[in-house]
C-alpha cells in the first residue's frame, strides 16, 4: 500500500484524482493540501462520506507529509503554486506525480532539481492520458517518414484553461522536432511573412471542450492528420493515480510517462 497527497484537493481535478486513489487498491489517500477548506474533512467537501483525512494548508505542507507518512504527492494546480510547494515536498522526502502545466522552464527545472537532489522520485508530464501518450509516440515514428512536410499543431480547451499553448501541444511539437533532428516553433501566424520550415502551434479557447490535439502533416496533394481527444477528465486523473503507484515503487529519479508505459 502507498501513501498518496493530493494537492488542489477542494477543486474539480483534485476531487477526480481522490476518487480514483480511492478506488485503486494500491493506494490509500492521506493527506490532502487547499487554499480553502482547511480543517474540514476532504471525503465531506468532495461529497464522498467521511475519509478521516482533513484539508491542511500548503504552509504546513513538510510537517503534514511527514505525520501523515505521505510517499506520493500529485500536484495538479497552477505553476506558481506547485514551484513553491513541489520542493517543499521533494525536502520532505516525499516523491511526485505533477500534472501542473504552464510552468517556465526555471521553475521546471528548479524542481526536477529538488527531486534530484532529495533523492526521491518524480515525473512532470504535460498529460498523464495514456493515449496521449501513445499519440506522442505515433507521432516520433510519424515524422520520421514526413518531416519534409508542413507540420502545424492545433490543440483546443475550454474558456478556462489559462495557459496557451497547452503543454501537450508544446510536448507534441518536442516530440517532432527532436525526431527530426530540432526545429524551430512558431505560434500563431499574422502579417505577409511566407512559411518556413518551422512547426506552427496553434491555440483555441472556447466552451467546455476537455481537450483536442491535431497534427497537420500537409504536402502537396496530401495531408495526414494525427488527432487525440480527451472527453473527460478522467482519462487525466486515472493516469495520474496509476503513475502514482509506479513511482512509489520507482528508484530516486526522474521519468516520463513512456518509462511508465514501457514506451
Amino acid at each position: 500500500m502507498i501513501n498518496v497527497g493530493v494537492t488542489g484537493a477542494s477543486g474539480r481535478m483534485g476531487r477526480l484524482i481522490i476518487d480514483n486513489i480511492l478506488r485503486f487498491d494500491e493506494l490509500k489517500l492521506t493527506s490532502a493540501f487547499d487554499l480553502m477548506n482547511i480543517g474540514k474533512d476532504v471525503g465531506e467537501v468532495a461529497q464522498m462520506g467521511t475519509l478521516g483525512v482533513p484539508i491542511s494548508g500548503v504552509d504546513d505542507m513538510e510537517s503534514v507529509l511527514k505525520e501523515s507518512k505521505t510517499q506520493v504527492l500529485i500536484d495538479f494546480t497552477i505553476a506558481d503554486a506547485t514551484a513553491v510547494n513541489a520542493p517543499k515536498a521533494a525536502s520532505a522526502g516525499v516523491s511526485l506525480v505533477i500534472g501542473t502545466t504552464g510552468l517556465s522552464p526555471e521553475q521546471k527545472k528548479a524542481i526536477e532539481d529538488s527531486i534530484i537532489s532529495n533523492n526521491v522520485a518524480g515525473i512532470i508530464s504535460p498529460n498523464y492520458s495514456i493515449g496521449v501518450n501513445v499519440f506522442f509516440k505515433i507521432l516520433a515514428e510519424a515524422s520520421k517518414y514526413l518531416g519534409d512536410m508542413d507540420i502545424e499543431i492545433i490543440e483546443a480547451h475550454h474558456m478556462h484553461k489559462k495557459d496557451a499553448p497547452s503543454g501537450t501541444a508544446l510536448g507534441a511539437a518536442k516530440v517532432i522536432s527532436e525526431a527530426l533532428g530540432g526545429k524551430e516553433f512558431v505560434y500563431g501566424r499574422e502579417g505577409f511573412a511566407p512559411r518556413g520550415k518551422e512547426i506552427g502551434i496553434h491555440a483555441v479557447r472556447g466552451g467546455d471542450i476537455v481537450g483536442d490535439h491535431t497534427v497537420l502533416f500537409a504536402g502537396d496533394g496530401e495531408r495526414i492528420e494525427i488527432k487525440h481527444q480527451a472527453h473527460s477528465r478522467q482519462a487525466f486523473a486515472g493516469g495520474a493515480v496509476k503513475a502514482a503507484a509506479w513511482i512509489g515503487n520507482a528508484k530516486p529519479g526522474l521519468y516520463t510517462m513512456q518509462d511508465i508505459l514501457g514506451l
